[in-house]
């Protein structure tokens, strides 16, 4: 009888090392791919330089001009630049995450993407390993323009950490959008114009720059669509300071309904953006190259 209990338990033990062997055989390709986006972050200074520079400018020029030309009431607190701010960090997000799309389309140019789908390791963690390294690059992008928020009125405080967890959803939906861009358009030249024609419209229809409540007909309607409206306003509702309260309904966000939903269920919404590109992703991928 015991011979017998033995003998059956054999499979389910088998089972279960080879449960446990797959599973440590997809965290280390996880390692690995996330390992190799940080890598490439690193090594491209200019990049690194380029892609702070830019939400730079866009906060000390753009918004400079526009906090002047926006008439505020006079003692008021509000300040346009610290409700642009949210924007400027969704920028410097934008960029390096999408980068982890681009390096798929590179590596089936180059041949590295068949290696890959050889390998014995399901597609799921091939693909969430680049999503998060680029989520960790686009991380480091962020911390440089997140440290200006000094320059306009955003103090340093403890909050600035929920912050950077919020920065690093919203970058791991960026790249979970890029990646599946890059299994859908295989060729650069069509990743590049699919990419431009899809984030450019979703960041000036988030409320980066005018608010997103009380916009009249369809333009209301598809700000209150679009996920990164959301991620706006959640980055926005979080950083500390009363520059963005003293603008009052100007600082408004997203609305359904007769009411506001809380910042959890904003991030909610950024996370289910990025779980079903994600899916969907997999799924394509594992269809083959």
């Amino acid at each position: 009888m015991a011979d017998t209990a033995d003998t059956a338990a054999l499979p389910r033990t088998a089972d279960a090392v080879g449960r446990r062997g797959r599973l440590g055989t997809d965290l280390r390709a996880v390692r690995v791919l996330w390992q190799r986006e940080v890598i490439r972050f690193g090594r491209n200074r200019l990049r690194i330089a380029m892609s702070v520079i830019m939400p730079m400018m866009f906060l000390l020029v753009f918004g400079t001009g526009l906090n002047a030309a926006v008439p505020t009431e006079p003692g008021a607190l509000g300040d346009f630049r610290a409700f642009f701010f949210p924007g400027v960090l969704l920028m410097a997000v934008q960029a390096p995450a999408m980068a982890a799309g681009a390096s798929i389309v590179w590596d089936r140019q180059a041949g590295f993407l068949r290696q890959l789908l050889v390998a014995p390791v399901r597609r799921a963690p091939l693909l969430t390993g680049t999503c998060l390294g680029g989520a960790t690059a686009g991380l480091g992008y962020a911390l440089p323009v997140l440290s200006l928020g000094g320059l306009v009125g955003i103090p340093y405080r403890p909050e600035l950490g929920l912050v950077l967890a919020e920065l690093a959803l919203i970058a791991f939906a960026f790249t979970s959008l890029g990646v599946l861009v890059a299994v859908c358009a295989k060729r650069p030249e069509t990743f590049q114009i699919v990419l431009g024609l899809c984030m450019m419209p979703l960041l000036f229809l988030s409320g980066a720059v005018f608010p997103a409540s009380g916009l009249p007909g369809w333009l209301g309607t598809v700000v209150g669509l679009n996920p990164l409206t959301y991620a706006v306003d959640a980055l926005r509702r979080t950083l500390p300071g009363e520059g963005v309260a003293g603008l009052g309904d100007r600082a408004a966000g997203p609305q359904w309904g007769d009411w506001t939903p809380p910042v959890a269920a904003e991030l909610g919404c950024v996370a289910a953006l990025a779980a079903l590109a994600l899916t969907v992703a997999t799924y394509r991928f594992a269809r083959g190259d």
